[in-house]
């Protein structure tokens, strides 16, 4: 597999409409992203706390219809009397997302198991500060979630982006346990 993978639409008119540079597609279902970058599960401090976890899985289930692709599964828990939080992270290996204008990814819930109504997502810059947003209405069938760079307000130089994190957080995510899919991280322009 290329580091990046991009794509180009173009239109009848031979103008191009839509260049993206594809992160992670899970389809080798294995914990290594399109750009070769690690895919992990993260814990609040040092994991110590057994009253909350988060683990993932490579499941058959393609947002984009491919029979023989794969999506990322996270079942989290963070119903616990301490402060709780998780998520998974995929490493971008200095990504520069300079040129882009979105940052995009298909999501849903687990119908049966339950799933967040929301979710925060995190890009993290060269200065290794978390930048947050929180994406809402995650439903149980694939949606595209596209949000605009610049929500991503902590981030001043997009020429080496380090991570995308998603978090569940006792106090954003309800119910407290249940599990997510998402599929094709993309960058935009």
């Amino acid at each position: 597999m290329t580091a990046l993978t991009a794509s180009i639409f173009v239109s009848l008119n031979g103008f191009a409409q839509e260049e993206t540079a594809l992160v992670a597609d899970f389809d080798s279902a294995q914990p290594q992203n399109n750009l070769g970058g690690e895919i992990e599960i993260w814990l609040k401090e040092d994991g110590s706390d057994t009253t909350q976890s988060a683990q993932m899985s490579f499941v058959k289930d393609d947002a984009l219809g491919n029979p023989e692709g794969h999506a990322l599964r996270v079942d989290y828990d963070v119903n616990s009397s301490n402060p709780a939080y998780n998520g998974v992270r995929t490493r971008l290996n200095h990504f520069d997302a300079s040129g882009y204008k979105y940052l995009n990814f298909y999501v849903k819930g687990d119908g049966q198991k339950g799933f967040p109504s929301k979710i925060k997502i995190e890009l993290i810059g060269p200065d290794k500060r978390p930048s947050p947003h929180i994406f809402e209405e995650i439903t149980d069938e694939w949606q595209l979630a596209s949000i605009a760079l610049e929500e991503f307000m902590l981030i001043q130089d997009w020429t080496t982006v380090e991570k995308f994190v998603v978090v569940f957080a006792d106090i954003v995510s309800e119910p407290k346990e249940g599990a997510i899919y998402i599929d094709h991280i993309h960058f935009s322009d």
